[in-house]
């Protein structure tokens, strides 16, 4: 019998001496190992519990004995909930920290029930020492705390083991060994603890703690021959629920099958009641109107506009085709990438690009590009083309009076007095500094000097309000028309300037057809 014992003591001190080399091992590549704190922690518990077995099986006392078993439940109880932490890191379940916390009550309560059992003996009804054998061993009557425990721990073992084979099917083979690793580790302690409860054990000896040498000697051989620890496979439903970007999985009947946390984000209003839908049934439920996006084409790009939480956004419905082994359609993924910010880059850029700055007209060079494609769609088409130039009189007589502030808010002013007079299809731009240009389509000579003598007059009729004074804005006038299909924009824009000048050297607040002053 004492040789028996030996054996327990020897392997459960060699269970033990595996733990923390396990745990040393976690600790010193935590940088490289996932969850290494918690591998830490789970290894250290472990520990605990199976030196205190063998110190418990060293004892000669019944006090000792009892101290020892106090020891073994600061390890065992907890050991078990963080190895069912470890399972759900490992099968990419998270966990809330106050639901983790929770876990540890029903342990902390065992620990306490434990170490002040003498006084209650609710773990223990009783606890005595075997009398036909030589060698100090207890026998015990359990108590009603100590079926809740055991029922605790049976349930996080085999909820660690039932999440582990689930995840069987779904695991390639290159991960398979670590897990048939971590699934023996829930299972063996079971059957161990099974076969002790049943009273088949040499002497009624606890093994697990022995037979915990062999899965920390499997989890060492794992470590060696597939870096198991620092490579850990990710599950897929936790790649699929941290995309940033929203995923809509149809069937093949465009139904929707399902939808990730970022879709739910983007889109509140898409709940769990749109799953078995058609996409268009649950947009039409949104929006009254079906889904504006295509989806039918693998590939297929197009952008959406939607409102969220009062802000507006624009997403890229991306579709790709669900295919199985064989290639066979089953489906269809939608993903919703927002380019919100981008789109809004883009627009200021353009704005930048076509723009001006100040007063929000065309540049020049998009005035000189459009004002080409309307001359010759004029030319072309044979109808008339007038071209108006003007100028702020006395500009910089304005900047050096009342300031540049003064001066870029007379543009503004002239800009808005103008524009009101214009119809849509005329062309209007700040040609440069205090100069603008108006295309004129469709437009004589005749009319369009009418329309610039309307646009000087309101324009000088109104002063601008400042806070010192009040600014009289004048412009000076020149008007061109094509006369042949020859002639150019950059014509058009000399006659124009030759006829403004005419205008300025006839006393300004005027306007010229080409040399001639009306």
């Amino acid at each position: 019998m004492e040789s028996q014992i030996t054996i327990f003591i020897t392997l459960a001190a060699t269970s033990g001496v595996l733990s923390v080399f396990l745990g040393l091992y976690a600790f010193l590549k935590r940088k490289s190992v996932p969850s290494a704190s918690l591998f830490v922690l789970y290894n250290a518990a472990l520990a605990i519990y199976i030196f205190g077995y063998a110190f418990e099986l060293a004892s000669d006392t019944l006090a000792e004995i009892k101290r020892w078993i106090v020891v073994e439940y600061v390890g065992m109880p907890f050991s078990v909930v963080l190895g069912l932490l470890l399972v759900m890191r490992y099968t990419g379940r998270t966990v809330a920290r106050k639901a983790a916390a929770a876990m540890f009550v029903i342990p902390a309560i065992t620990l306490a029930m434990v170490a002040t059992n003498d006084f209650h003996h609710l773990f223990y009804q009783s606890i005595y020492l075997r009398e036909s054998s030589p060698k100090p061993l207890v026998d015990i009557v359990v108590g009603e705390w100590f079926i809740v425990h055991g029922a605790y721990t049976f349930g996080c073992l085999l909820a660690g083991f039932v999440l582990l084979l689930r995840r069987w099917k779904q695991t390639k083979k290159t991960y398979r060994l670590q897990l048939a690793v971590l699934i023996l580790s829930q299972i063996v302690p079971i059957l161990a603890a099974f076969l002790y409860l049943m009273g088949v054990t040499p002497q009624g000896m606890d093994p697990v703690p022995v037979v915990l040498c062999l899965t920390s000697a499997m989890y060492i051989w794992a470590i060696v021959t597939s870096r198991m620890l620092t490579i850990v496979p990710i599950a897929k439903d936790s790649i699929f629920e941290s995309m940033k970007e929203g995923v809509i999985v149809l069937d093949a009947a465009g139904r929707i099958v399902d939808f990730n946390r970022a879709l739910g984000e983007m889109l509140p209003a898409f709940g769990s009641r749109v799953i078995g839908k058609t996409l268009d049934e649950a947009w039409i439920g949104m929006t009254g109107t079906a889904f504006p996006a295509v989806r039918s084409l693998d590939g297929a790009e197009e952008e959406l506009q939607w409102t969220n939480g009062g802000r507006a956004a624009t997403y890229l419905v991306r579709s790709s085709t669900v295919t199985s082994k064989r290639g066979d359609s089953l489906g269809t993924l939608l993903m919703l990438i927002d380019v919100t910010e981008q789109k809004r880059l883009e627009d200021r850029l353009r704005q930048l690009a076509y723009y001006d700055g100040l007063t929000q007209l065309l540049n020049r060079t998009q005035f000189l590009l459009r004002g080409k494609k309307m001359l010759e769609e004029a030319q072309s088409s044979g109808s008339p083309f007038s071209l108006v130039l003007f100028d702020i009189d006395h500009f910089k007589r304005i900047n050096d009076t009342y300031g540049h502030e003064t001066g870029d808010r007379a543009l503004v002013f002239a800009v808005s007095a103008i524009r009101r007079l214009l119809s849509p299809d005329m062309l209007f731009a700040r040609y440069g500094g205090e100069e603008f240009a108006i295309c004129l389509p469709r437009t004589g000579i005749e009319a369009a000097a009418a329309l610039a003598d309307r646009l000087r007059i309101a324009l000088s009729s109104e002063p601008l309000e400042t806070q010192n004074a009040r600014v009289r804005i004048t412009a000076s006038f020149g008007v061109a028309q094509i006369a042949d299909g020859a002639d150019t924009l950059e014509s058009l824009l000399r006659d124009a300037d030759a006829a403004l000048y005419e205008s300025k050297r006839n006393g300004r607040n005027a306007v010229s057809l080409r040399a001639e002053t009306v």
